[in-house]
């Protein structure tokens, strides 16, 4: 990407409708329609699905015989975003591997806060594990706050004993709901659609009482008291 096509993508999305913070059932169509806006290529195949009683879906390139899976949690503050929304950064993910992907969907707050997406990719990555496991062949991703909730999904499942992925794909993970961290301050002006007010928000309703420097919700936190558990 060029200086000029960035600063054109900063323009564009400093001028969006689309607020993070902003009320969650408004926003959603809002981001779902940035994400969807351009159509996946031709030979990108998706297959809605389930795992574990958890709607996804598989995504595969004509053609390609995949040498694995990328298990791919998709952000949008908890609350908004979904397994289709990120369908296409999922499926440029399996291109780029020559691998299949697994775009998983959970439960949003605030109707469904803490822990219930996190409950629901332990148990949709459980199923694809499966009891034997094959971790040299799964890869953990996952963007923004779909980036904690795969950091938490190895943390919880290390703690169950699940087969570990062989690799975890961070893409500017939320690991700090306190919004303490001093990036949120120093960056402020460089980020042009992601502001500590709307971590915050999105925080509480995902949270709805939970302690945000709880490692079981953020395990990066500042305030962290256990760091070694990563």
């Amino acid at each position: 990407m060029t200086a000029q096509q960035r600063d054109m993508v900063d323009q564009i999305l400093r001028n969006a409708p689309f607020d993070l913070g902003g009320d969650a059932a408004a926003q959603r169509p809002i981001l779902e329609q940035m994400l969807t806006s351009q159509p996946l290529p031709a030979d990108v195949h998706v297959t809605p699905g389930d795992l574990g009683g958890i709607p996804v879906l598989f995504i595969d390139i004509a053609g390609a015989e995949p040498r694995g899976t990328i298990f791919h949690i998709h952000g949008g503050g908890f609350a908004l975003g979904s397994a289709a929304g990120s369908a296409g950064l999922a499926s440029a993910l399996a291109r780029k591997t020559g691998m299949r992907a697994v775009s998983a969907g959970y439960r949003l707050a605030p109707e469904h806060p803490y822990p219930a997406a996190l409950q629901d990719v332990t148990a949709a990555y459980r199923a694809l594990a499966g009891p034997a496991g094959h971790a040299g062949h799964l890869v953990v991703s996952g963007e923004s706050a779909g980036a904690n909730l795969a950091l938490e999904l190895l943390i919880a499942g290390q703690a169950e004993g699940l087969t570990m992925p062989a690799a975890a794909l961070l893409l500017s993970p939320i690991t700090d709901l306190t919004v303490t961290g001093a990036s949120y301050a120093g960056k402020a002006h460089a980020d042009p659609a992601i502001t500590a007010r709307a971590i915050r928000t999105r925080a509480a309703d995902y949270l709805a009482g939970t302690d945000p420097a709880d490692p079981g919700s953020a395990p990066c936190s500042p305030t962290c008291p256990d760091c070694r558990r990563c």
